[in-house]
């Protein structure tokens, strides 16, 4: 049986059903990582957001110096399109990707007239809403952009996540803060975070160490919108572990509750569950 769930992938001008190969040992992206992705949503009829998501794909490969060959208009219509080979009501993850096929003017950098495209989609269930996770200080740190190429939505930086992730599991954590350079709360290992202290909704502030997600964005919008304040902000781990509660935002799950934070037992609050209130009324008029 295969281990992954329906899938079906817009390559080469045609749509192909299950997990095509796309790489050789040759192919930059394989073996010299020149590749980015971006990942958008289908779930209840609606794809919020999806052009935001489109738009982002692209600027990620030309952070990566590689040359974006489809629009957005394009992806956007391919997303609609592939949306439309799963039955009604699943919910989708929908990945458009760029790499390189082969190398530049050296072996470290990929031609850029090489770019090849993905639009990958394939079933993955909406966590429940009040599922939450578990949270730890991760001893990994976020790169800085002298280092990294925060600036994209790039395959090399997930690895650090991983180990992130990996490490808080091992602890008995779902997931993990991690701190940037300067010591401070950057994001956990898959998704932004944001706190509530006393009603003031606070975030740490983009400082290039962190993806400013679509999501994020998007919630910060909405909050303020109905009336909150939100602080983008240098937060420590110390302003976490005393904060009134805790979620998360991310193209995957949305709006989440963190449901523990080390040894303190946190429960879902108010303005998270309003967060993530916002962004479904928001979510329902982006209809496929």
């Amino acid at each position: 049986m295969a281990w992954y769930s329906q899938t079906w992938s817009w390559l080469d001008g045609a749509w192909v059903e299950g997990n095509p190969g796309i790489m050789g040992p040759r192919t930059h992206g394989a073996w010299l990582a020149s590749t980015v992705f971006d990942g958008a949503r289908v779930f209840d009829g609606v794809m919020p957001d999806i052009d935001l998501h489109a738009a982002r794909v692209n600027r990620s490969a030309i952070g990566m110096g590689l040359k974006p060959t489809m629009t957005t208009e394009r992806i956007v219509e391919l997303a609609r399109e592939g949306a439309r080979k799963f039955a009604p009501g699943k919910a989708i993850y929908v990945k458009p990707m760029y790499w390189g096929e082969a190398d530049g003017v050296s072996t470290i950098m990929a031609d850029p007239e090489s770019t090849r495209f993905c639009l990958c989609m394939f079933e993955a269930p909406m966590p429940p809403p009040t599922s939450g996770f578990s949270v730890t200080l991760s001893k990994f740190r976020r790169p800085t952009p002298e280092t990294m190429p925060t600036d994209s939505k790039a395959g090399c930086l997930y690895p650090n996540n991983a180990r992130a992730l990996r490490s808080a599991k091992e602890a008995g954590f779902d997931n993990a803060l991690v701190l940037d350079m300067l010591g401070n709360v950057a994001e956990t290992a898959t998704s932004n975070i944001f706190m509530v202290k006393d009603g003031v909704v606070k975030t740490p502030a983009v400082n290039g160490t962190f993806l400013n997600g679509i999501t994020r964005q998007r919630t910060i919008a909405l909050l303020r919108a109905g009336g909150y304040t939100v602080e983008e902000s240098s937060l420590r781990y110390g302003d976490f572990e005393a904060a009134d509660e805790i979620f998360s935002s991310g193209n995957y799950s949305k709006v989440m509750p963190i449901t523990r934070i080390d040894s303190r037992e946190l429960q879902p609050g108010p303005v998270g569950r309003k967060a993530r209130e916002l962004y479904m009324d928001f979510a329902m008029a982006a209809k496929v």
